[in-house]
């Protein structure tokens, strides 16, 4: 197998799918600065110890998907699985505790070793939102109301619906633990090697089981919401207040779980049947518990990350930003050469996409200015230059003119010479 290939999972970004992403992106950042995020960019690498005391020993993330290595100096590295342990990381490490509430978006690519498959890769690309330090409900309302907004501005709300949970707080977990591994202990002969596992570690990851026979058993597995306190039921019932308030659809989905073990109360997927068996676009919850697993402070914290390629396959051609059209400035003979250069470089200043046409006949550079849909040619030979002039050729309108180079810029811009 050719090694000039990309590596298996992974893919280049160039032409039409750059500029999906591109579209995707500023959109996003639109919708997040709206919202009062700011950016922040965390490396793609951490010491291996971020993600495995955060993720879980079960998660099929750190059991099955993390690209790990030791780096020169003898170092555990991994490449980011996910987004919000490493921000976690960088709110503690530049003393951000007493800054909350802090508000983050953030995008880039993600590493996990799974099988390639169409909306899975081994290196695809994220957009990120966290809110850190506000343990009310309106953070969780704030979040889904952005994640909506976006997918309403990227035209695709219309494939998408929203599913909500509430996997409950410390006190209801634990109630529902209990009661799930009771159940599911009665069944240990049927359980999935997986599921085994996860019975002793953390049997609520048994609902995300995709084995036939595990989901069997799931149809009547004790319901979270049986186990719910005061406290996670006015919780849930707030958000849900919440987003209906701001009219947004959504269905309630108890068996939703999340596959990090960081998460409480509210957790959440915005999934669509047009992608196949990968359905979410957008995933995210509560993670109050998170910070203190990482050694600091009891700091409450909130956030989704959605899948770029995802998105990609869905938004309208309408949508994407339009490239700028180029100019292409000509030469014409050995003379033209000298100041092409300099009359393309006077017009990038001005703000104007300019391209060379480099060499070959006019002919055929005019053939090649057309393919690029370039709005106008200038060609410069020895006779415009003794003149001053560039012949201006405007290919929407067929026409051509003599523009003076001190006014050329000013002319393509579109004032009057």
């Amino acid at each position: 197998m050719s090694r000039l290939q990309p590596v298996r999972g992974t893919h280049d970004i160039l032409g039409d799918k750059s500029i999906r992403f591109r579209t995707i992106f500023e959109i996003f950042k639109s919708v997040a600065q709206r919202y009062s995020h700011q950016e922040i960019d965390t490396p793609i690498f951490e010491f291996t110890e971020t993600f495995k005391r955060t993720l879980g020993d079960t998660s099929d993330v750190v059991t099955k998907e993390m690209y790990t290595f030791e780096d020169r100096g003898g170092e555990q590295i991994t490449l980011r699985p996910e987004y919000t342990a490493g921000i976690a990381r960088a709110f503690m490490s530049n003393g951000l505790q007493q800054s909350t509430p802090c508000k983050f978006y953030s995008f880039g690519p993600i590493f996990r070793y799974e099988r390639p498959q169409k909306g899975r890769m081994r290196q695809f690309h994220q957009i990120d939102v966290e809110i850190i330090g506000v343990p009310e409900a309106q953070a969780d309302i704030e979040v889904l109301s952005l994640a909506a907004d976006l997918l309403n501005e990227l035209g695709i709300s219309r494939y998408i619906k929203l599913e909500l949970n509430s996997l409950g707080d410390p006190e209801s977990r634990v109630l529902y633990r209990n009661a799930l591994v009771a159940y599911f202990s009665d069944f240990k002969a049927k359980l999935s090697e997986d599921s085994l596992k996860r019975l002793e570690k953390n049997p609520m990851r048994i609902l995300d089981s995709k084995d036939e026979t595990d989901r069997g058993l799931i149809e009547n597995a004790p319901r979270i919401g049986d186990y719910y306190n005061d406290f996670t039921k006015k919780f849930f019932a707030d958000v849900i207040a919440g987003v209906e308030d701001l009219g947004i659809d959504y269905h309630i989905n108890d068996r939703l779980v999340r596959g990090l073990d960081y998460y409480c109360h509210t957790a959440f997927e915005f999934t669509t049947d047009q992608l196949g068996s990968q359905g979410a676009v957008i995933a995210g919850g509560r993670y109050d518990g998170l910070m203190e697993m990482m050694g600091g402070p009891k700091t409450a914290g909130i956030g989704w990350a959605g899948g770029m390629e995802r998105m990609a396959e869905l938004i309208s051609e309408d949508l994407l930003i339009k490239a700028n059209r180029p100019v292409v400035v000509t030469p014409v003979g050995a003379a033209g050469q000298s100041i092409a250069m300099k009359i393309a470089h006077d017009l990038r200043v001005a703000g104007i996409v300019v391209d060379m046409a480099y060499s070959g006949n006019v002919g055929k550079r005019m053939k090649r200015a057309n393919k690029q849909n370039a709005s106008f040619v200038v060609l410069i030979g020895e006779d415009e230059i003794t003149r001053a002039v560039a012949t201006v050729k405007n290919l929407d309108q067929g026409s051509q003119q003599e523009v003076p180079l001190a006014n050329l810029a000013n002319y393509i811009l579109g004032t009057k010479v």
